[in-house]
């Protein structure tokens, strides 16, 4: 048995009984603390005696963890978080146990531990839930995976309807035979991805289908966002005058995966713009405050969620073609295939509807974010009949419409 659960220092306990445990580096093993259990069971033991001690070999090991950490990194402080620390009893074990080792314990007072914290945050303002389902091919593309996919596409659904993405869950559908290489490099992504946009995921889920039912994986993801200021974005905000923002060159997502899947090869290489813009754009609303709305032009397109809002709002919307930031080897890439980049997804873009004032500024500070540098304003809105509008490089006009035909398979 380990001294510390030996001792019997927690005033007001009673007998400090524990089980033992062994600690080898940073692993424990219980395998002691199940057979103790196991004998005193079979000696018929109160069960409440051997709830007990279980409390307490429990903060015997955190004691004994944390004075490990302490002797390693100089730590004195300790943090409890986490639906364990419902659990009174242990928690009151706990903070007497490293109290009188000289631990200064922080414990919550105003949020409860665990989901009880997380369903308080909830209640306290607008929240916004969005939710979609991501089969990509192939799993892991020039910039990205499915996995960073699934986490920067919630996310960025949930931003630019000018909430600030808190949670996301996760469901996975994995193919029989997956090969357990690439799905710890996707899961990998999506922690990763997780961590860049400052989100955490709560809950996850996972379900094996048979081989050739699924194109190896399918991910779906659920993210939940709190709304700061409600109402500030939205449609009816957009007016006659304003000015509609991109944060940078189009259909490098959809080139990059059509390249990918006919084995194309260019002179530069194409990347998916997949990333997650909840940073950028919470950046900007803290420094334009006449953006009015934003959309990201994911499997909508550009054309198409402009006709859409322009048909919403019963605004016209005229875009600039010499203003629309595309990328030499995108555009090369599309002539060569026959497409029109109004018309391919992408995944780290933005549309910014704002004053006339603030949009030359708005476009100044996205172009000095990494990563926006192409940023521009390409269009404007005028009062009119719900019409898309793009002025021609040779000085004509042509109405837009919605995408028509079937758009390219599984790719987002």
């Amino acid at each position: 048995m380990s001294e510390l659960a030996e001792c019997s220092r927690a005033d007001g306990i009673g007998t400090f009984d524990a089980y033992s445990y062994r600690l080898a580096g940073d692993q424990w093993d219980v395998t002691p603390m199940i057979r103790g259990m196991m004998h005193d069971l079979r000696h018929r033991l109160d069960v409440s005696a051997i709830a007990r001690k279980c409390h307490h070999t429990v903060a015997s090991m955190i004691l004994e963890g944390v004075s490990q950490a302490r002797r390693q990194f100089g730590l004195s402080s300790v943090v409890f978080s986490g639906g364990a620390w419902n659990n009174r009893y242990l928690q009151r074990v706990t903070t007497q146990l490293l109290a009188q080792e000289g631990f200064s314990v922080y414990t919550h007072k105003k949020v409860l531990s665990g989901d009880g914290g997380i369903a308080l945050g909830q209640a306290s303002g607008h929240m916004a839930v969005s939710t979609d389902s991501f089969v990509i091919q192939p799993l892991e593309f020039p910039g990205g995976d499915i996995g960073k996919l699934a986490v920067a596409g919630t996310v960025n659904d949930l931003a630019v309807s000018g909430s600030v993405p808190a949670y996301l869950t996760a469901g996975f559908i994995l193919e029989e035979g997956l090969e357990l290489a690439v799905l710890r490099r996707i899961v990998q992504s999506v922690a990763n991805t997780a961590m860049q946009a400052g989100v955490r995921i709560i809950a996850g889920d996972t379900k094996v289908v048979e081989r050739g039912n699924c194109g190896g994986m399918m991910i779906n993801t659920t993210g939940i966002g709190f709304v700061e200021v409600p109402g500030r974005i939205g449609l009816r905000n957009i007016q006659p005058g304003d000015r509609v923002v991109i944060n940078g060159g189009i259909a490098e997502h959809a080139v990059a995966i059509l390249a990918e899947r006919a084995g194309l090869e260019f002179a530069s290489a194409l990347r998916s713009d997949c990333r997650p813009l909840n940073l950028v754009i919470d950046q900007l609303l803290g420094r334009f405050h006449t953006v009015r709305f934003m959309r990201d032009p994911t499997r909508g397109r550009v054309a198409t969620s402009l006709t859409e809002i322009a048909r919403s709002t019963g605004l016209d919307i005229i875009m600039d073609e010499e203003h629309i930031p595309i990328q030499p080897e995108v555009q090369g890439a599309l002539e060569m295939m026959g497409m029109d980049p109004l018309y391919m997804a992408n995944e780290g873009k933005v549309l910014l509807f704002v004053s006339e004032e603030e949009a030359a500024g708005l476009v100044r500070c996205l172009r000095a974010i990494p990563g926006n540098e192409m940023a521009a304003e390409i269009g404007s809105v005028r009062a009119g009949r719900g019409r898309l509008l793009l002025r021609t490089a040779i000085g004509g006009t042509r109405e837009l419409g919605m995408m028509t035909g079937t758009p390219l398979p599984r790719i987002c």
